[in-house]
C-alpha cells in the first residue's frame, strides 16, 4: 500500500487533461507535474487519495520521446505553462487524445476525429494580458503571475506566450510606481495602490491598450506614466486608469478613465472589425480564433436563406463573421455588456440581418422555439461549464439540421453531446484545434446532424 513520502519507480504512459504526467504503480494511478509520455522516473509520493495519488519527480532515469527543456525558467513556478516540457509534436498528440477520450468515455460515442489543427503561433500569440503587482526580492516593484492555486507573486515580464512588447511596457509601469512614492497594492492589509497592469492588443491593427488597476480614486504624477508607456511602447493607443476599491478577486472595477488616447482599441476578426474596451470579451489568440471559426463555418454548411441561431455568442463574433452568407442571425448572450458590443460590432460592419437578445442561453432558445422560428443551423459556444440542460432541450425543440458545437473542455463537450444524441441527433465530425499552445487547454468543433 503506497503511503505519503514513498519513493518509487514509474513509468508515464500519457499526460492528463490537467497536463500531468499518469502512470500506474501496484494497480495505482499515479499523477506527476511535469512528466512526459515515456518518461521512466524516480517519484516521491506526496499525497495518497483511495484509488490515486500524487507525486513529484526526484529523478529523470530515462526521458521519453516528447521531453525537451522548458524554455521557460519560471513555468513550473507559475503553472500556466504545464506544457512546456514537451516537444509541440507531442502536445499536440496528447490534446488530441483528450478529446477523443473524453467523447469516447463520457459521451459513449465514437467520434469521426479530424487531426488536430496546431495554433498559427506556439509563442506571443496572447492578445490580452493581466500582471499582478508587487514587490519583488530587491524591494523593486514587480509585476509577474500568481503561482498555482494562490495569490504567491511569481515576478516575471517576459512570458513567451506574450508578444514582447508586453514585458516592455510591465517593466515601464512598474519604473513609474518606484518614482511614484506609492506601493503596490498587498492583499492582506487591503493597503497599496497599484494592483494590477491589464493589457490588451488588437493584432490586426497594432493598436495597444494599457490599463492601470488601482485601488483609489486616482494616481500620482500621470503624465509620467503617459510619457514613460509610450516611451516603451509606441503603439500604445489607449491609456487607462481602472479603480477597484473592493476586496475581491475580481481584477476590474466599474469605473475606468482615459489618461491618453481612446477608451476602447480596435482589431478585425475574420473581416468584422471589433472594438474593445477592458470589459469586453474577446479570443486571445486571433490567429487561432480565425481557425477555429473557419471550421465552425466549415460544419456548419450555410445556405442563404438560412436563419441562424448563435447562442453563448459573446460579442458577436462568431455570429457576424457568417452574417452575410445566410438571411438572418440571432445571436443570444446572457451578460449585458457583451451584447451592447454585439450591436455595435454589427452596426459598425454594416451587417443589417443581425439580432442580438440578452438573455439565458436556454430562456431564450425555449422562447425563440415558442415564436416559431426554426432555425436551420444551430451554433453553440458555451463557458467550460458546457451547455446547460433547459438550452441543449430547447435545440432539440427547434429540430434544426445542424448543431455546431465549439468547447473550450472536452469532458462537457462530450456531455453535451450525449445529451443532444439521446434527443434524435448524430454525431459527426469534430475537429480539435490548439488555440492555448503549451497549455493544458483544447478547442473543439463537433458537427451533430438531425436523424
Amino acid at each position: 500500500m503506497l503511503k505519503k513520502n514513498d519513493l518509487i519507480p514509474l513509468s508515464i504512459q500519457s499526460v492528463s487533461s490537467q497536463g500531468s504526467g499518469v502512470g500506474r504503480y501496484q494497480g495505482m494511478a499515479v499523477f506527476v507535474p511535469g512528466a512526459a509520455p515515456g518518461d521512466l522516473l524516480q517519484v516521491q509520493v506526496v499525497k495518497v487519495l483511495s484509488s490515486y495519488c500524487y507525486g513529484i519527480i526526484r529523478e529523470v532515469e530515462q526521458p521519453g520521446p516528447g521531453r525537451v527543456q522548458p524554455a521557460c525558467p519560471v513555468c513550473r513556478r507559475c503553472g500556466g505553462c504545464s506544457l512546456q516540457h514537451l516537444s509541440y509534436e507531442e502536445e499536440l498528440r496528447q490534446k488530441e487524445g483528450w478529446v477523443a477520450d473524453a467523447i469516447a468515455r463520457i459521451g459513449g460515442m465514437a467520434p469521426k476525429l479530424r487531426p488536430i489543427l496546431a495554433s498559427p503561433l506556439q509563442d506571443g500569440y496572447r492578445n490580452k494580458a493581466q500582471y499582478p503587482l508587487g514587490f519583488g526580492p530587491e524591494g523593486k516593484a514587480r509585476g509577474g503571475f500568481y503561482a498555482p492555486r494562490s495569490h504567491n507573486l511569481i515576478p516575471w515580464e517576459d512570458c513567451r506566450l506574450q508578444p514582447p512588447f508586453f514585458g516592455e511596457i510591465l517593466r515601464a509601469v512598474c519604473r513609474y510606481i518606484d518614482q511614484s512614492g506609492q506601493p503596490p497594492y498587498d492583499e492582506a492589509t487591503g493597503r497599496g495602490l497599484f494592483r494590477h497592469l491589464y493589457l490588451r492588443w488588437g493584432e490586426a491593427t497594432g493598436q495597444v491598450m494599457v490599463c492601470l488597476v488601482v485601488n483609489g480614486e486616482r494616481i500620482p504624477q500621470p503624465r509620467l506614466l503617459v510619457s514613460m508607456v509610450l516611451s516603451a511602447c509606441p503603439g500604445v493607443a489607449s491609456i487607462l486608469v481602472n479603480t477597484n476599491t473592493k476586496n475581491t478577486n475580481v481584477i476590474l472595477g466599474r469605473d475606468t478613465r482615459v489618461l491618453f488616447g481612446s477608451p476602447v482599441i480596435r482589431d478585425v476578426l475574420r473581416g468584422v472589425e471589433v472594438e474593445l474596451s477592458p470589459h469586453s470579451f474577446y479570443q486571445v489568440n486571433r490567429r487561432g480564433a480565425e481557425l477555429l471559426y473557419r471550421q465552425a463555418e466549415e460544419l456548419a454548411e450555410l445556405a442563404p436563406g438560412d436563419l441562424l441561431l448563435d447562442l453563448y455568442c459573446g460579442a458577436g463574433t462568431i455570429g457576424l463573421s457568417m452574417a452575410r452568407r445566410v438571411n438572418r442571425l440571432i445571436g443570444v448572450e446572457v451578460v449585458e455588456s457583451a451584447v451592447r458590443d454585439a450591436r455595435q460590432n454589427a452596426l459598425r460592419n454594416s451587417i443589417g440581418n443581425a439580432e442580438f437578445r440578452c438573455a439565458d442561453a436556454g430562456r431564450a432558445a425555449a422562447e425563440l422555439a415558442a415564436e416559431g422560428l426554426r432555425p436551420r443551423v444551430i451554433i453553440t459556444d458555451p463557458p467550460r461549464k458546457g451547455c446547460d440542460s433547459a438550452t441543449l432541450s430547447a435545440v432539440a425543440e427547434m429540430a434544426p439540421e445542424r448543431v455546431v458545437m465549439v468547447s473550450c473542455n472536452p469532458a462537457t463537450l462530450a456531455r453535451d453531446l450525449q445529451q443532444l444524441a439521446k434527443a434524435g441527433y448524430c454525431l459527426g465530425a469534430v475537429q480539435p484545434v490548439d488555440m492555448f499552445p503549451r497549455t493544458a487547454h483544447v478547442e473543439s468543433v463537433a458537427l451533430l446532424t438531425r436523424q
